[in-house]
Parts: structure tokens; sequence; C-alpha cells
């Protein structure tokens, strides 16, 4: 028993250890790691990536996917840009942001839910459609000289917090506190451990659908405009790739892609992950070619990982029940035996 208790553990909390470990190996390799601008920096880069993960977390949790989020991500964000500069206003510019992300997301909910088709496919013909309208409202150039809208990715607050951290510090609680305390959240994990079995306990997967993809298309737009503040301009050619950075945080976080796990500490620490990688590869001057390489290898052995770790588990249910089912039979059997004279 002692054994299964410490093995429990040490996968729960396994994530963090290798997160430790790697902070430490950083920060042996380079000199520069510890430096508070470079671990400032790191913070600051994670925040889209962050925003981008918690989306595609909650969807791969109740087994869905997006994968038009790079081109949403870039159609918000060019607008919003856009809106800021006629107007001046970075309310309507957030509201504008927000809601490109939400209609967009609204779109792919509508194709999964009412038509039954594969979130897979759905998104990924979003994914074309939202870069050919970024690209056709901007006439494929970038949209320049964005004055104070640069504040909500690249001002400080107190002189050492990113104003983009705190934003994503809220969100973070925010996620957590949906994902864990209210009835949304448990259900998103029920559909996607068991999604008949979470119909036939009253669930409405549908409903709980379109609020998944109203959640990501509300996060996408956010990260639109941080994306295209930290770059000080809307690029309709942004964010390419990115949907696969969110989905190598969520799933390197311990997210599995067959649905029903997940969580947002789990996803952060993913995020870190692969943060603390690609920041210590630029500082010792790894090509970036091979650094997509390298990435590339990381989901692909967090998805086995989780697959076999998955099948593994299912197994020893399944020998369990086996177990239970012949003790259950030996005294039936017994049963009809008449007692001896």
């Amino acid at each position: 028993m002692e054994n299964k208790s410490v093995t429990g553990i040490l996968q729960k909390y396994a994530i963090y250890v290798v997160l430790a470990v790697l902070f430490i190996a950083c920060s042996l390799i380079s000199p520069y790691f510890l430096q508070s601008s470079n671990l400032i920096n790191v913070a600051r880069q994670l925040c889209v990536g962050l925003l981008i993960a918690y989306g595609e977390m909650i969807l791969i949790v109740g087994g869905f996917i997006d994968l038009s989020v790079g081109s949403v991500l870039a159609l918000a964000g060019c607008l919003s840009v856009s809106v800021f500069k006629q107007t001046q206003s970075m309310m309507l510019a957030l509201i504008t942001a927000l809601a490109v992300g939400v209609i967009c997301n609204m779109f792919n909910a509508v194709f999964v839910a009412q038509f039954n088709v594969p979130a897979f496919i759905a998104t990924l013909g979003m994914q074309q459609v939202a870069r050919g309208i970024a690209l056709y409202f901007t006439g494929g150039q970038n949209i320049l000289q964005l004055g104070k809208y640069v504040d909500i990715g690249q001002k400080m607050i107190f002189s050492f917090i990113p104003v983009p951290v705190l934003i994503v510090v809220i969100i973070t609680a925010a996620i957590w506190y949906i994902m864990n305390n209210t009835r949304y959240g448990r259900g998103v994990y029920a559909i996607g451990g068991n999604r008949s079995a979470a119909e036939a306990s009253g669930i409405n997967v549908k409903k709980s659908i379109y609020k998944s993809y109203l959640i990501n298309g509300l996060l996408i737009g956010l990260a639109g405009m941080i994306f295209m503040a930290r770059n000080n301009a809307g690029l309709p050619n942004g964010a390419i790739g990115y949907e696969m950075t969110g989905l190598t945080a969520a799933i390197v976080g311990g997210t599995s892609f067959t649905g029903g796990l997940g969580t947002v500490s789990g996803t952060v620490a993913g995020a870190f992950i692969i943060g603390f990688l690609e920041n210590v590869m630029n500082l010792l001057g790894v090509n970036a070619y091979i650094q997509s390489v390298i990435e590339g290898f990381i989901i692909v052995l967090a998805v086995a990982f989780d697959v076999v770790t998955k099948s593994r588990k299912t197994k020893k249910v399944i020998m369990v029940a086996d177990d239970k089912k012949e003790g259950a039979s030996e005294p039936a059997a017994d049963a009809d035996k008449k007692p001896e004279k």
C-alpha cells in the first residue's frame, strides 16, 4: 500500500519536479538565466501562450480542440488595433478583440455542437477563414504607430510587474475557480471522461460546448491584444502556429489528449517548462529550426506518455473487475451444492 501511495504522489507531482529540475539545470547552463531582466522577459513572453493554453486545456478536457487559435488571434488583434487608432479608446479596442474572438469561436461551436462536425475539421476551416479576413482587412500590410495601445503589453506596474503578467495572474485565478468550483467545470471533466455517461446524468453537452468555445474566444481575443502590443504592430501574418504553443503547454502540463484530465496548475507548469527550454536555447544560441524540432519531439513524447499511462490504468481496472467477478461467482457455485448428510 505504501509503495502504491508513493507512486501515486510521484505521478501527481511529477510535472512540478520536472519544472524545478529544469529551472536548476537552466541556471547552471547559462549565467544569464537567473538575471531578473531575463526572468521578467520569460514571464512576459509566456503571457500570450498561457492564455491560449487555458483555452486549449478546457477544450481538450471536454474532448475537443481548437486549431484556429493563431488566425483568430491575428484577426482579433488587427481589428482591435484598427479600432484603437480610429477612436483612441482602449475600452472599444478591448471589446472589439473579445467580440471577434467570441464570434469566431461561436461559429466553431455551432458546427461542433449542432452539426456534429469534428472539432479538428471545424476549427481547421476557421483557421483559413480568419487568416484570410485578417489579410484582406489589412491588405496584407502591418498596422504601425500604435501609440498607447502598447501599454497593455509593455507597461510596468511599480517598475517591476509587467501589465500582461498581472492580467494573466487574474485570469489564471478565474479559470482555476471555473474549472474546480462550478457546475460547468465539473461537467466539462465528465463530458471528456465519458460523454454518454455525462448525457445520461443530465449534463447538457451542447450547452457546455458553447460555453467552452465562448471562454476560449475571450481568452484568444485578450491574447490578441497583448500579442500586438508586445510587437508594436498589428500583424495579420502574426501568431502562425500558436495553436501548437497552447497545445504543447497543456499536454506537457498533464492534460490528457483523450479528454477528462487536466489542471490549471499543470498547464502553468507545462508553459513554464516550454518557456524555460526556449529561453535557455536562445541564450545558448541554438538554431530556431532546431528549437522547433525539439518542441515537436516534446509534444509527441507527452502524448505518447499520456496514451501509455491511460492504457495501463484501463488494463488494471479491467483486471480488478475480472477478479471481483471470479470471486463473486465462487460462492454462487458453492451455494448450488447440497449440504452433505
